[in-house]
C-alpha cells in the first residue's frame, strides 16, 4: 500500500463493468469525475472493449480500458494483477468488486475446481483485492456488491423468497459433498442458496478486510482504505439469472421491471450504478468503512455477517484455497478474533 497526498486523479478498477451496474458505475464515474482512469475488468475481452469504447463516446473520458480479467481462475487474477502493475496510470484508488454469478442448473467447477458461484463470488474477489491491496495509494475505498438475499429469508429484506443464506465453512462452499444433496432435484434451491451464501460471504470478507487494515495500520484517519458494500436492490433485466429456465427469464426481463413504480426496492441499473460510483466519489464518505449500504442509505446488513468467527474462519480457509502467499499480500494471516 502506498499513499499520496494528491486528489487529483484516480484509477478505478470495476470488476464485470462491461454491462449492467458495474458498465452504469464506470459510466456515472466517468461523467463526474473526468479525472479519473477506468478500468472494465471482464472475461469477455471483446465485448468489454466495446463498452469501453462506448462509455469513452458517451463520457468524453478517455482514459477508459477494458482488461480480461476470469475470476473463475486463479491464474488470471494473478496475470490481470500483473498486467496492471506494469502499466502507467493513475494512483489505484478504488477497487469495485461487482461481477458476479447464479448458477441454477446443477453444480460447476472453475478453472480451479472450485464450486462455480462461491468461486467467482467470493473467492476470486478475494485473490484479486488481496493482490492489488500493495498498488492502493490512500486515500483509497473498496466496496464489495451484495445483495439483500443474504438475510435470512423470514426478514423483509429479503427478495422474491430466495433460500437463506447456510454458511457452515468455507472448504464445504468450495468443495460441496453432492452425496449428501439431492442434486438433480433440488439444483435449483441449491443453486439459489448458493448464491445467496456468496453474498453474505462478500459481507464477511469485507467487514474483516476493513478490520484487519485498520487493526494492522494500513488504513487509519489520515490514510483511510475503506471497505464497505452495497446492494444495489432488485435490477430486472440484468443477466444474474441466465442460468434460469425461459418462463422466468422472461417474467425477470418484461415483467418485473414494472414493479419499479411502486417498489422502492426495485432500481433500474443506471439508478444503482449511480448510486455505487457515488459511494467511491463522495467526499462525505472518506472515513466510513466497515458498512452496509442498501443505495446511499446506510443500514445494518444481517446479524449473522457480523460474526467475526466465521468471518475469520472464512478469510484464513480462503487463503489456503486460493493458495495465497505472504509475499502476495500486505496482510498478516492467520488473526486471532481477539486481536
Amino acid at each position: 500500500m502506498q499513499t499520496q497526498t494528491s486528489k487529483s486523479d484516480k484509477t478505478v478498477i470495476i470488476t464485470g463493468g462491461n454491462k449492467g451496474l458495474g458498465y452504469y458505475c464506470a459510466k456515472a464515474i466517468a461523467t463526474l469525475d473526468p479525472n479519473s482512469h477506468v478500468i472494465i475488468a471482464s472475461r469477455n475481452q471483446k465485448q468489454a472493449a466495446l463498452s469501453a469504447k462506448r462509455l469513452i463516446a458517451q463520457t468524453g473520458n478517455k482514459s477508459i480500458e477494458a482488461l480480461l480479467l476470469d475470476l473463475a481462475s486463479l491464474t488470471s487474477i494473478r496475470t490481470f494483477v500483473k498486467d496492471f502493475a506494469v502499466g502507467k496510470r493513475p494512483p489505484l484508488r478504488a477497487i469495485v468488486c461487482n461481477a458476479g454469478t447464479q448458477v441454477v442448473t446443477g453444480t460447476t467447477y472453475t478453472q480451479d475446481g472450485f464450486e462455480t458461484t462461491f468461486g467467482v463470488n467470493h473467492l476470486g474477489h478475494f485473490l484479486l483485492v488481496n493482490l492489488l491491496l500493495q498498488h492502493l495509494v490512500s486515500p483509497a475505498r473498496i466496496l464489495f456488491v451484495t445483495s439483500g438475499t443474504h438475510f435470512p429469508n423470514d426478514k423483509p429484506n429479503q427478495t422474491l423468497s430466495m433460500p437463506s443464506p447456510d454458511y457452515r465453512n468455507a472448504w464445504l462452499l468450495a468443495f460441496p459433498d453432492l452425496a449428501s444433496t439431492q442434486e438433480e432435484e433440488d439444483a435449483y434451491t441449491i443453486g439459489r442458496q448458493r448464491y445467496t451464501t456468496s453474498k453474505l460471504c462478500n459481507i464477511l470478507c469485507a467487514y474483516e478486510l476493513s478490520h484487519r487494515l485498520q487493526s494492522q495500520g494500513y488504513s487509519n484517519q489520515q490514510h483511510p482504505i475503506t471497505v464497505n458494500t452495497f446492494d444495489p436492490g432488485l435490477m430486472p433485466g440484468t443477466g444474474i439469472i441466465r442460468d434460469y429456465d425461459l418462463i422466468k427469464r422472461f417474467a425477470w426481463t418484461f415483467l418485473l421491471p414494472g414493479f419499479r413504480l411502486f417498489a422502492p426496492y426495485v432500481n433500474t441499473t443506471n439508478k444503482s450504478g449511480k448510486d455505487l460510483a457515488k459511494l467511491i466519489l463522495d467526499h462525505e464518505l472518506a472515513g466510513v468503512t466497515g458498512k452496509y449500504f442498501v443505495g446511499l442509505r446506510q443500514v445494518s446488513s444481517s446479524d449473522e455477517s457480523y460474526d467475526r468467527k466465521k468471518a475469520v474462519e472464512l478469510w484464513d480457509t480462503s487463503a489456503e484455497l486460493v493458495n495465497l502467499t505472504p509475499d502476495e499480500t500486505i496482510l498478516q494471516s492467520p488473526e486471532s478474533i481477539l486481536d
